[in-house]
């Protein structure tokens, strides 16, 4: 297919331009190639609305992608960059404009720079978590990422989306870890920010600001440049490695839980709290007595479930505390986090794994190990056939509203989006013992995998229409995505419309100011171009 508004002629021009810069193996054409960017989750497979791309351009160097943007901004080529495409739930490699040429970075998988004394790395967009690992395995620097599941994507591209990790918090927020970044605008121009601007700078990846306004927050979620390297701060390889869990009897438990573990993570003592259920998971849900539970009409009552609870011994709701650094330390750490939560009513603590690095290979097995800075696939694990789950689908796609980090917070979502899927008449992905994931380190995240067929129209159809059913009830109740797959981006982008849209028309000025002709990322979260603004918003 052509790009929007572009002939045969100029697109056959544009694409001789491309392998005159970056050779002839690597600019896609053929349908067999341009399929491989289709989204792997689309929630339009098969039907007319998929979104398409025209074709792929894979430079080598920033100058190529320089050279690339040029053309396409000589030529109005749309383009939509990305890093490795592996943004699997959020879109995958797809762009929000179909026809779109990607400008695939996966050969930029440079390790510019890995710092083992002041802890940072600058890497290229097609720097994998696990290419970052195996560089600093095979030099022996004595840092640790943090790495999300799973470990095949990359650095730059996770952090351009706002994307997280498992480990200490001010490192899992991917994006609030990195120092510094080399763009390419819509004009081609090269930009560096932060101390990178400075020529033979030292500073590039440990101090943000540089100075002057701070610029990179400009280029997250967006579509105002093309980062083709970003600096990063890393954690210090540590001693040592502790978890331990909290259990507690009561639903309402979760209350204290949670104010508790604030106080812990806030003041630097513990890595990411993980809450979780007992009642919840394989474990729980597929014994026939909750089961039975479970699917009693209108749900079964609280009381019930803390009886169950307590019958088997079991606890409510847990959390799992993560302790780094000396062993004496997380010891000690422990101990505090005890005191913390002595006052709820039956607690239990349980002592989990205990690690002294460098780690055995029979640890590393027992680990949680995207906690410990390694990156993995055991991920997959969670969607694959099994004995529970014999008919597994063929993806699916995340809502991931940000709620308050309170138990209270956590108990008024459960019930609301309970009652959203029962108004929509689907199987409920929420209990009375669902908890948040706590990637984000300051609030919750209730993500939910909402499922994808390449072979089932009808059921898409239904997932689409429950999606954007919770999205408004989110904003019913104050609670916005912070990240969507572009099939939703604008419907998620319309929820933050306080003062009649003010953020929506502030990027749209920045977008008109550093992208006239609109060639970047057309659409990406809302932001579309002038030429095309009327026609697609909701």
């Amino acid at each position: 297919m052509l790009p929007p508004g572009v002939n045969a002629r100029t697109f056959a021009d544009a694409i001789r331009q491309f392998q005159a810069i970056v050779g002839k193996d690597w600019v896609f054409t053929s349908d067999e190639d341009v399929a491989l960017y289709k989204d792997a989750y689309s929630p339009f497979w098969g039907e007319k609305d998929e979104i398409l791309v025209s074709a792929a351009v894979a430079p080598n160097a920033a100058e190529e992608v320089s050279r690339v943007v040029r053309v396409c901004n000589t030529l109005r080529i749309p383009i939509y960059p990305i890093s490795t495409g592996k943004n699997l739930g959020y879109g995958g490699s797809a762009p929000n404009l179909s026809g779109s040429v990607v400008l695939d970075l996966k050969r930029m998988n440079r390790v510019i720079e890995v710092d083992d004394k002041r802890h940072f790395a600058i890497v290229e967009p097609g720097v994998s978590y696990f290419d970052l690992y195996r560089y600093i395995q095979e030099h022996g620097l004595k840092v640790w990422i943090d790495t999300p599941d799973p470990g095949w994507g990359s650095l730059v591209g996770n952090a351009m989306d706002h994307g997280v990790g498992y480990g200490f918090g001010p490192f899992r927020d991917h994006f609030y870890s990195h120092c510094g970044m080399e763009v390419v605008l819509p004009t081609g121009e090269v930009v560096r920010t932060g101390m990178g601007a400075l020529p033979n700078s030292k500073t590039w990846g440990e101090y943000h600001y540089g100075v002057g306004p701070y610029v990179d927050g400009l280029f997250g979620q967006s579509n105002f440049g093309v980062v083709t390297k970003m600096g990063f701060h890393l954690l210090p390889a540590l001693e040592s490695y502790l978890t331990g869990t909290v259990v507690v009897p009561r639903r309402n438990d979760i209350i204290p839980l949670v104010e508790g573990g604030n106080i812990l993570e806030h003041a630097g003592v513990i890595g990411m709290p993980e809450y979780g259920s007992p009642l919840g998971g394989i474990g729980g849900t597929n014994n026939p007595e909750l089961r039975a539970l479970m699917a009693k009409p209108g749900g079964p009552a609280i009381a019930e479930l803390e009886q169950y609870a307590e019958k088997t011994n079991r606890g409510f709701f847990t959390l799992n505390l993560q302790f780094y650094g000396g062993q004496k330390v997380v010891r000690a750490q422990w101990e505090y986090a005890k005191e913390v939560f002595g006052g709820i009513r039956g607690v239990e603590f349980n002592e989990g794994n205990f690690i002294k690095f460098p780690a055995t290979p029979e640890q590393l097995d027992k680990a949680h190990k995207v906690a410990i800075g390694v990156p993995n696939m055991a991920i997959f694990q969670i969607g694959a056939r099994s004995e529970f789950n014999p008919s597994p689908t063929d993806g699916h796609i995340w809502f991931s509203p940000v709620i308050p980090k309170t138990g209270e917070a956590i108990m008024e979502s459960q019930e609301v989006f309970m009652k959203a899927f029962r108004d929509m008449n689907m199987p409920s992905l929420i209990s009375p013992f669902s908890v948040p994931a706590t990637w984000i380190p300051r609030a919750f995240v209730v993500i939910m995998g909402l499922p994808v067929y390449r072979n089932n129209i009808e059921q898409n159809k239904k997932t689409r229409e429950l999606f954007k059913h919770l999205i408004q009830v989110a904003a019913d109740h104050g609670w916005g995505e912070y990240r969507t797959p572009p099939a939703f981006q604008q419907q998620v982008t319309d929820a933050y419309s306080w003062n009649n849209h003010a953020l929506r028309r502030l990027h749209e000025t920045l977008k008109d100011a550093v992208d006239p002709n609109g060639i970047i990322a057309a659409g990406r979260y809302g932001i579309w171009p002038k030429q095309m603004r009327g026609q697609k918003k909701a």
